[in-house]
């Protein structure tokens, strides 16, 4: 059964550094990537369902990182790119924001919440997937990049 450690980066440059990082490693489509889609914001509406591709290169390279990056609009938040294998879960769950998307998961949902709390503040979330003997090499890997609220689930 896998386990999932999850963190925030205080900005989509330091969140990029470190899924490069993990890929490096080894980890690929393990990795989920979650933050506001700041050029849509910026720009007008964005998309409402995800088609496979980031919009306009919002986050640079963060989104091209992770399989299956898309762009979406979730409820009370706002535009967002999600990548990996979280993005089918938000996707599918826009209603339930991106706790809800988190709590399905496997996230607890006081700690689904807090972590929707960041990315609305503007921080990245990063996510990795793996089996049970890799992650804390995952978990030290996000602390060394900078990651907070790193934890494990």
């Amino acid at each position: 059964m896998s386990k999932t450690v999850i963190s925030t980066f205080p900005n989509q440059e330091a969140a990029e550094k470190a899924v490069n990082t993990l890929r490096q490693q080894g980890y690929d489509k393990e990795i989920s990537v979650i933050a506001q889609d700041k050029e849509q914001q910026n720009n007008g509406q964005p998309d409402t369902v995800t088609d496979g591709t980031s919009t306009g290169g919002v986050l640079g390279g963060l989104a091209g990182l992770a399989v299956g990056a898309g762009a979406l609009a979730i409820p009370g938040i706002g535009p967002i790119i999600a990548a990996g294998p979280i993005a089918g879960l938000l996707s599918g769950a826009a209603a339930g924001g991106i706790a809800g998307g988190l709590a399905d998961y496997g996230i607890p949902k006081e700690r689904s919440e807090y972590y929707e709390q960041k990315v609305k503040q503007g921080h990245a979330l990063v996510s990795v997937q793996s089996a049970p003997e890799k992650t804390n090499n995952a978990a030290e890997t996000l602390r060394r990049e900078g990651a907070q609220d790193v934890e494990v689930h």
